[in-house]
């Protein structure tokens, strides 16, 4: 991806280096554990937090960081302020106005409106602040745990938790949280895999338009295609449990999430990612 020398976006908030110190939490170590279930799942913690959370607050570090790491920091406000200005317009054109969303960096633990979180949870999507969590340790995981590498990989992460901010102003997220608080677990899950499976395509979408742009080199789909796939839940949990188990999917298989972002990277239209309706 072309980046260097680029504007990044001014809505970015640098919390690495901070510490939340200790959280109190009437449920203890047990209540986040089950904060982390929640987060891995997909799904909103806020509801386990609202009335056992007690805020701390935060005092700035002093940490260093090294210039590698400064400069994954500018490549993540780079692509931030590309899907600023692409769901801008898409959003104009359809006489809606589109909500710029915060991008947090932080280091080991964060606190958001949806609650605690820690590195190992992943980049998430809080709806209650409207705000992007990504601990910048990920983006090296993305090549040692999961074999995805190429910048484009990264920016594929960043535009797939983009995609559920489009989600919430459109009110989808909220409709689907909605219905899963009322169905069983398989069915919830069910649900929650076409929510992320549009996410998937809204970010094939996003790079539909960024390559229109010129921003986008040779290999650039390849790198987002394999990183698509190297966290389908089948390859997850074959990989971390030996064994698949469809009806405990949250995000889709593989191939599903490889489908679906390059659907919306041929298509760049929004009404062919109707997952909900699709035979996925």
């Amino acid at each position: 991806m072309k980046w260097q020398g680029r504007q990044g976006s001014g809505n970015v908030e640098d919390r690495r280096g901070m510490s939340t110190g200790k959280m109190a939490i009437g449920g203890g170590i047990g209540t986040i554990v089950i904060v982390l279930v929640v987060l891995l799942l997909g799904g909103d913690p806020s509801s386990v937090l609202d009335t056992m959370q007690t805020p701390v607050a935060t005092e700035a570090g002093t940490t260093q960081f090294s210039a590698e790491e400064q400069e994954m920091a500018q490549f993540v406000s780079v692509v931030l302020k590309d899907t600023e200005t692409i769901w801008g317009k898409i959003f104009e054109q359809s006489g809606k106005t589109y909500r710029m969303p915060v991008l947090v960096l932080f280091s080991g633990q964060v606190q958001s409106a949806c609650g605690y979180a820690s590195a190992s949870s992943g980049p998430f999507y809080c709806p209650g602040d409207e705000k992007v969590y990504i601990d910048l340790s990920f983006c090296n995981e993305l090549k040692t745990k999961f074999g995805a590498y190429g910048d484009f990989a990264i920016a594929y992460v960043i535009a797939h938790e983009i995609g559920h901010h489009v989600q919430n102003l459109l009110r989808v997220l909220g409709q689907v949280n909605d219905q899963r608080s009322r169905m069983s677990e398989t069915s919830a899950n069910k649900l929650l895999v076409r929510l992320e499976l549009q996410a998937d395509f809204l970010a094939g979408m996003w790079a539909h338009y960024e390559e229109g742009l010129g921003y986008l080199e040779t290999g650039d789909i390849e790198e987002a295609m394999n990183a698509a796939a190297s966290v389908g839940d089948d390859v997850l949990q074959q990989k971390y449990q030996g064994r698949v188990y469809p009806d405990s999917f949250t995000h889709g298989s593989a191939a599903q999430r490889k489908t679906w972002f390059s659907k919306g990277y041929q298509t760049g239209d929004f009404d062919q990612g109707d997952t909900f309706s699709a035979d996925i």
